[in-house]
């Protein structure tokens, strides 16, 4: 749409309605402002605080193991 097309549309409108679409543009500016800052500050998953957490874990060095030994624990006390 074109500016001057969109701008005699908004003109032709009683003022309370101007008023709701500017409000409604300022809702759109501060939601999309809002996802554009989230993508900004995106950071790497290994800059992440989480990444390494299980590095030195002598339980865990066969994550399928030790997940599979936690299920059978788990399911065999539901069981009872």
């Amino acid at each position: 749409m074109e500016n001057e097309g969109f701008y005699n549309k908004f003109e032709s409108l009683p003022i309370e309605a101007q008023k709701q679409v500017l409000t409604f543009i300022d809702f759109l500016q501060k939601r999309y402002e809002s996802k554009s800052k989230k993508l900004r500050e995106w950071k790497p998953i290994k800059d992440k605080k989480f990444v390494g957490i299980w590095e030195n874990r002598e339980d865990v060095n066969d994550s399928s193991l030790w997940i599979r030994n936690l299920r059978k624990k788990e399911w065999r006390e539901i069981g009872e």
